[in-house]
């Protein structure tokens, strides 16, 4: 696995590749995207097994992991949709598979609707963002805090740094998680070192401050309809942060009728949560689109994920 720097807006993007041993041409790349304070890191369990038969890049976006988190950029959707397509563009540079879970899924759709023909599918794990009938309150860290301590309260710089020190307290993250995945397992000390570690970063306090109250950007049904590439979505449907079995019916009003689905006994990340699951659904939905005959949302609900 190489750890590569590419630079975006002149600030520097961390990338993850792995690349299997034989010819790829006649496949399509992957990209992973993470969600909200995560990295390339939380896709751990992925990346090994997908580069045995695909060429396998992830990203941290501006303002995660171990990407560069300067001032004065204005974090959200449009920024890490432009970041993702000039990733696939300029370094990838031929049909691309984007995935992105929560967070990352929005932005991994904002791309995937913005590259055409660059895109080869798009893959969305419990995907944040909102439709345009709809105003819902940010998921995740933001529904957390103002929960705890109201909306209002939140536009205090001294509460905001007292919110973020307790966010990132080991303790915390490592709460946070158990109540987002059901099967506790993975909720390692090596993922919550993963998550605290970037959050001590100089900037990860101004990144936090700004993004509060993603994403913005173009509402989810818009996307949809912008989208050329074929769409798998992979839910983890007893998500406590999403309420993913609500959600996905919002979705199928929504999404493109080829749509793919599958359900999995799993919380808000499932792809680190049940990984085997996820790997074997997405490596089934991906010899499908090479075949241009996959298997149908109905066979993949019938047959289960195990």
């Amino acid at each position: 696995m190489d750890r590569v720097t590419w630079s975006h807006l002149g600030h520097a993007v961390h990338t993850v590749q792995q690349h299997p041993e034989q010819d790829t041409a006649d496949r399509p790349a992957l990209l992973l995207v993470h969600g909200f304070g995560a990295s390339t890191d939380h896709w751990r369990h992925n990346i090994p097994v997908l580069a045995q038969t695909y060429s396998v890049h992830a990203i941290d976006l501006l303002g995660f992991g171990r990407s560069a988190k300067p001032a004065g950029l204005n974090y959200g959707g449009a920024l890490w949709r432009d970041q993702l397509v000039g990733y696939v563009r300029e370094r990838i540079g031929r049909p691309t598979v984007i995935a992105g879970n929560s967070l990352g899924g929005f932005a991994a759709l904002a791309a995937g609707a913005a590259l055409g023909s660059d895109c080869a599918g798009v893959v969305l794990l419990n995907a944040a963002g909102p439709f345009s009938d709809e105003q819902k309150p940010p998921q995740g860290w933001g529904a957390i805090a103002r929960q705890s301590i109201g909306t209002a309260l939140l536009k205090s710089p001294v509460l905001q740094r007292l919110l973020f020190e307790n966010l990132r307290r080991p303790a915390t993250i490592r709460r946070t998680l158990n109540q987002v995945y059901v099967d506790k397992t993975n909720v390692d000390d090596w993922l919550v070192e993963s998550i605290r570690r970037p959050s001590l970063d100089p900037g990860a306090f101004g990144v936090f401050r700004t993004v509060f109250d993603i994403p913005r950007g173009q509402p989810l049904d818009e996307l949809f309809a912008e989208l050329t590439a074929p769409l798998l979505l992979l839910w983890g449907i007893r998500d406590p942060w999403i309420n993913a079995p609500g959600r996905r019916s919002t979705f199928q009003r929504h999404a493109p009728k080829a749509t793919t689905e599958v359900v999995l006994e799993a919380g808000h990340c499932p792809h680190d949560e049940v990984p085997h699951q996820v790997n074997m659904a997405l490596l089934q939905w991906l010899e499908g689109l090479k075949s241009a005959v996959g298997p149908t949302n109905a066979d993949l609900l019938a047959k289960g994920v195990k």
